[in-house]
């Protein structure tokens, strides 16, 4: 299954590459002519999408939101968003605006607020995402490691595991094997995104992997349709 992925900043669609969310541009899309968010939505639902992934860039920055949009979205196509959830008030207020809320290591605080977390709501309201920028774990504001991680996951049990290669984002240089080969145990819940490319969805299938998160590739036209 491919889960198309935009990016919200400003009140549009946007695009970029690695995470340099400050160089980011309004997105070109053969789903639209222009980077309205709804606009792509729908026509994405056309196409035949079951759901969308959504990064709220302002509310991640803590720079405002675009949650009315993200709303809108959701009515058109369910909604994953990651808007920089950390703690349990956040994601309870979320879950008004998407169908599922994005728990992202770059934004979490602590190891226990991501136990009372998912302690707090059902596992299908939930995607945990592991989110690596040079082959290591991107996390801002907590000290732990993948090693770490994979064993908080081992106990969690999540649904669904983003496994999120932000270096790549963008790129279309190709999936990172040496982070799927940390998660082998878990890969029946992995959504995996990065740079993916047509070849890596054929590979990662035959190996167990089903779920994609695909943004340049998908938007530009070199991956059609797969939903």
């Amino acid at each position: 299954m491919i889960i198309p992925v935009i990016d919200i900043k400003n009140g549009e669609a946007v695009s970029g590459k690695s995470g340099m969310r400050e160089t980011y541009k309004p997105l070109k899309t053969i789903f639209s002519q222009s980077s309205n968010a709804l606009e792509i939505a729908k026509s994405l639902k056309a196409a035949g999408a079951k759901r969308m992934y959504i990064a709220d860039l302002d509310s991640i920055e803590g720079e405002g939101s675009n949650l009315q949009i993200v709303r809108e979205v959701n009515e058109i196509i369910p909604v994953m968003l990651d808007a920089g959830a950390n703690n349990v008030q956040r994601v309870e207020k979320l879950l008004k605006f998407a169908d599922k809320v994005i728990i992202a290591t770059e934004t979490l605080k602590t190891l226990k607020s991501l136990d009372e977390i998912f302690k707090s709501f059902k596992m299908d309201e939930l995607v945990l995402s592991i989110d690596i920028k040079n082959n290591e774990l991107l996390a801002r504001n907590m000290d732990t490691d993948l090693n770490a991680l994979v064993n908080k996951i081992k106990d969690l049990k999540p649904a669904e595991i983003i496994l999120l290669d932000i270096s790549r984002v963008g790129t279309e240089s190709g999936v990172n094997n040496a982070i799927i080969n940390k998660f082998e145990s878990f890969k029946s819940s992995i959504i995996m995104g990065g740079g993916i490319l047509e070849e890596d969805i054929e590979e990662l299938s035959s190996k167990g992997v089903h779920k994609f998160l695909i943004g340049s590739a998908l938007h530009s036209g070199r991956i059609r349709s797969m939903f």
